[in-house]
């Protein structure tokens, strides 16, 4: 059972390339949610100043800790260098895009609260309100998640959701390698293979468009389906895929 997390810390890691319209709003948002959030941003090289707002934010005390990667090496590995740095309790991703609200994040918080999850899914694909846009994105998530749920025997509905929000202790001990958009694949086949306790929860999105900066494309699609496969028949070995306490 896990301990109660209300008196521990969310540590909310904001990966960003490119984003310094959006990582100021994102990080006061963040800030606003009841909890007691670690925040950590990673700067994946940037080209447009994303760090040195980062900076500017640590230095008023609204980022906890800032990472910066001399080279762009893609949202997995931010995403990992993120998880290594991370203290607190349960560890979630905010993307620096204002896609996701974190309004959302004490709801998807309470399964873990409640010793009941080890790791719970923000699905865009459960009801919550939405911004309508691309038809064959959503196909192509929706084909994705279900062979994803194939090798992984899990009935999610949106698997490739940035909202993963995981027990710390869980996720640390995860042996995950990826570095661009497979993070997401990967991360959801690690947790099956370790026979951990997921649940999903429906969450609000508002989707960019291209023109709004948008950066996953049809290559990034291609490249899940060869991950689906790699990730789900090929784990590498280890105590690690013994079931969470």
């Amino acid at each position: 059972m896990i301990t109660q997390i209300s008196d521990h810390l969310l540590s909310v890691i904001v990966p960003a390339y490119n984003e310094a319209a959006t990582i100021e709003d994102v990080v006061r948002q963040v800030r606003a949610v009841a909890l007691r959030i670690e925040l950590i941003a990673v700067d994946d090289a940037s080209t447009d100043g994303t760090g040195d707002v980062m900076t500017q934010l640590a230095e008023a005390g609204l980022i906890d800790q800032v990472i910066r990667h001399p080279v762009n090496m893609g949202k997995g590995a931010a995403l990992r260098a993120g998880i290594a740095a991370a203290t607190g309790t349960a560890i979630v991703v905010q993307d620096a895009d204002l896609e996701y609200d974190p309004k959302d994040l004490p709801q998807l918080l309470e399964p873990i609260r409640l010793g009941k999850a080890d790791a719970v899914y923000g699905s865009r694909f459960q009801g919550g309100p939405h911004r309508v846009l691309y038809f064959w994105h959503y196909v192509g998530n929706r084909f994705l998640t279900l062979l994803s749920d194939m090798f992984t025997n899990l009935n999610l509905t949106d698997m490739e959701t940035c909202y993963k929000m995981v027990r710390a202790d869980v996720l640390k001990r995860l042996p995950l390698t990826s570095n661009r958009f497979g993070f997401e694949v990967e991360l959801t086949a690690r947790l099956a293979q370790a026979r951990a306790r997921v649940w999903e929860l429906p969450i609000s999105y508002s989707g960019r468009t291209y023109a709004e900066g948008k950066k996953i494309t049809w290559r990034d699609g291609a490249a899940a389906l060869f991950h689906i496969l790699r990730y789900n028949l090929f784990p590498p070995r280890g105590d690690w895929r013994s079931p969470p306490k």
